[in-house]
């Protein structure tokens, strides 16, 4: 399954850019629909319960952030199947057209019943999109503008992150909520113009041919799909509904997922594998920590909501410096040098924000611990997409981006249910509820930096 990478189609003259003549329109458009695709994710969680209480919805209200989530799962794999069989034109713009389309469901729906509709539609799409994107990554840039790329689709989630919140609540409250799922398509469509070139650029498929085992596929993708689905939900319930939830998700992920992932994912074989039980492990790691930051400062120090949302603030402009800088250095002399020292970033950060849980540290030592855990991100991220790209055969780039990207969100997942289990266990919020949780993040950072030497493969 892997190999080396082949040489890249693009031209190379050694004085290239990102916005470079012949890459400009590409990156502006990518980078682009990668903001749009952000901000929606970050906006809709402050509108959300404007939605459910307009349209009398509150029963529906968990089901409409685990309907996109499971259906990214589903849009992932298929992706990958048809970039490999037919190149990343088609699925980059049908996945737009998934995705705008469950938009315009969303934000026109009279019933709660079809924005969870619309949701789903749009995270099929936005799962489909993301996994191609990937693709023409491989075949529109040369090899050495991938880490560039890669870290401006890192940066193109700073500012959504800084603003996508704030905006959404000024559109809920001077335009409507509609607004909030209807103005992204409006900005869509201009955005693929600019990639529409480079899509017929792109080249004839690898294959010629459907692989053997695609339809077997989709169905473990179904059923990952499912129990996404029901970790999702059942990390959101309590008691016994709660305990099956889960119980019965972890089982569908456990008997779905290894069957998406390269040989070897489950013992983290050299290469591939541990690539992608890398990205697993640091989403999972920093994610999992992110998650009690905001109700750690409101609980523990009497914070107001919009104080401890600058933890995240931060957390998003190291992020993108991180990125920057693992773009623009000289490449390491081995491949495990940045997501070794990038986890070891996320552990040690993980571990002054949790010394904040002692009063007498100040909160300014949580937020630059948050600040190295995110530089550490920028550094890991970009470099483990990279990888994915260098040692995969050109005829399984689209499988493997996709097996990437589910590893994050599978582990993201499990994570933020185990999470969601502690608050659930309390009364309230305790400071050992707290230790548990950053506990488990920097023990997945740490686990992470031990088996990132396994990223090289025998063969070096």
């Amino acid at each position: 399954m892997s190999a080396t990478l082949t040489p890249s189609p693009a031209p190379r003259t050694g004085r290239e850019s990102l916005f470079s003549a012949a890459y400009r329109a590409l990156t502006i458009g990518a980078v682009a629909l990668v903001a749009l695709f952000a901000f929606e994710a970050l906006a809709v969680g402050t509108a959300m319960p404007t939605v459910a209480a307009a349209l009398d919805g509150i029963p529906l209200y968990a089901i409409a952030f685990a309907a996109p989530f499971a259906a990214a799962v589903l849009g992932f794999v298929a992706s990958g199947i048809w970039c490999d069989a037919r190149g990343p034109a088609r699925p980059i713009l049908y996945g737009v057209g998934w995705f705008v389309t469950g938009l315009v469901i969303a934000g026109t729906a009279p019933v709660m019943e079809l924005v969870v509709a619309g949701r789903a539609i749009q995270g099929f799409g936005s799962g489909m999109l993301s996994v191609a994107l990937y693709v023409l990554v491989a075949k529109a840039y040369p090899e050495a503008l991938h880490p560039r790329i890669f870290a401006a689709f890192a940066a193109a989630w700073v500012v959504p992150a800084l603003v996508g919140p704030a905006l959404a609540g000024l559109i809920v409250a001077y335009v409507g909520w509609r607004w909030v799922f209807l103005l992204v398509p409006l900005l869509a469509v201009p955005a693929v113009l600019l990639v529409l070139p480079a899509l017929r650029r792109a080249g004839a498929p690898v294959r010629e041919r459907v692989p053997a085992d695609a339809r077997a596929r989709i169905g473990w993708a179904a059923g990952a799909a499912v129990g996404a689905a029901l970790l999702h939900y059942g990390g959101q319930q309590r008691g016994a509904l709660a305990v099956v939830g889960v119980t019965v998700a972890l089982v569908s992920l456990l008997v779905c997922v290894p069957r998406l992932m390269p040989p070897g994912f489950l013992r983290a074989a050299r290469g591939l594998p541990t690539v992608i039980v890398l990205r697993g492990l640091a989403g999972a790691a920093f994610f999992g920590a992110e998650a009690f930051i905001p109700l750690l400062l409101t609980h523990e120090r009497g914070f107001e909501p919009a104080q401890a949302g600058l933890a995240l603030t931060v957390g998003a402009v190291f992020w993108s410096i991180g990125s920057w800088l693992q773009g623009r250095m000289r490449p390491p002399r081995s491949r495990a040098t940045l997501p070794r020292a990038g986890l070891l970033l996320v552990a040690v950060g993980g571990m002054l924000v949790a010394a904040v849980l002692l009063p007498w540290m100040p909160v300014a030592v949580m937020m630059a611990g948050w600040g190295l855990a995110a530089l550490g991100m920028g550094l890991t991220y970009p470099g483990l997409s990279v990888l994915t790209l260098e040692l995969s055969a050109p005829d399984e780039k689209g499988r493997n981006s996709s097996s990437l990207q589910l590893s994050e969100s599978i582990f993201n997942a499990v994570v933020l249910a185990f999470g969601g289990a502690l608050l659930a266990g309390a009364a309230a919020p305790a400071r050992s509820t707290f230790l548990a949780g950053f506990g488990l993040a920097v023990l997945l950072a740490l686990l992470g930096a031990a088996l990132a030497g396994r990223v090289v493969p025998r063969t070096g």
